[in-house]
């Protein structure tokens, strides 16, 4: 299986584990805010490692590590997902997946058969946002709807994140996401960060005031909510 990065250490990607951080390349969404770019823009993804490296390195980090996050890009893309997670898995090691919510079948294919332990998803923003905060008109909700659904029902353990910018979100934004998935387990407000490896020059980061006021917008239907990045 392709992977394009492995970062050996991480102490916030999975919550409440001392994990370690796989990167799979290509993504089917253009988000403008996105920071992974060489994950996503197909002329610029490589290959850093590769699956065998990846279970050696787990290997030797028995009893060290707890937990494996899987981000990307989307991982759901890769066919080969599947039998990686496998791997992981009877190493001994808890999975948390990143994913943008569009591969509702692959998704809880990996659900069902136990391969991860915990689903992070992105709700990009409010749906009549959604195809330009994907970078992608036309694009059809459905398969996210569906994702953020499977999740709802809490078959697995999971959390919901948007990471607000400037220019893509308003106070509508958050009122249209929290009557969305009213209930969710957590949910995450995370604020933009620049990078010179951002899709799209020329956006910003909220202050800290607009992002409690989003905040307390969502709370009265989804009671856990917390910032991230500030």
């Amino acid at each position: 299986m392709l992977i394009s990065g492995l970062q050996k250490l991480t102490l916030l990607d999975y919550p409440g584990k001392v994990a370690c951080t796989v990167f799979t390349p290509g993504c089917n969404l253009r988000c403008p805010f996105c920071h992974n770019a060489p994950l996503v823009l197909p002329e610029l993804v490589g290959q850093d490692t590769d699956e065998e490296q990846v279970l050696s390195f787990l290997r030797k980090r028995q009893g060290v590590l707890d937990g494996v996050a899987i981000t990307g890009g989307e991982p759901l893309l890769r066919r080969e997902l599947p039998a990686l997670l496998r791997s992981i898995k009877e190493l001994g090691y808890a999975v948390k997946l990143d994913t943008n919510g569009s591969h509702p079948e692959a998704l809880r294919a990996v659900v069902a058969t136990g391969l991860v332990d915990y689903v992070a998803m992105d709700i990009k923003n409010s749906p009549a946002k959604y195809a330009a905060t994907v970078g992608l008109p036309g694009f059809d909700l459905t398969p996210v709807r569906q994702s953020a659904a499977l999740l709802l029902e809490g078959t697995v353990d999971y959390e919901f994140r948007t990471t607000a910018v400037a220019e893509l979100h308003d106070d509508d934004s958050f009122r249209e996401i929290a009557q969305w998935i009213a209930g969710a387990k957590r949910y995450y407000i995370q604020c933009f960060i620049d990078r010179d490896s951002v899709l799209r020059t020329g956006l910003h980061a909220p202050d800290k005031a607009q992002l409690e006021r989003w905040a307390d917008i969502v709370r009265p239907l989804i009671p856990s909510v917390e910032l991230r990045g500030v």
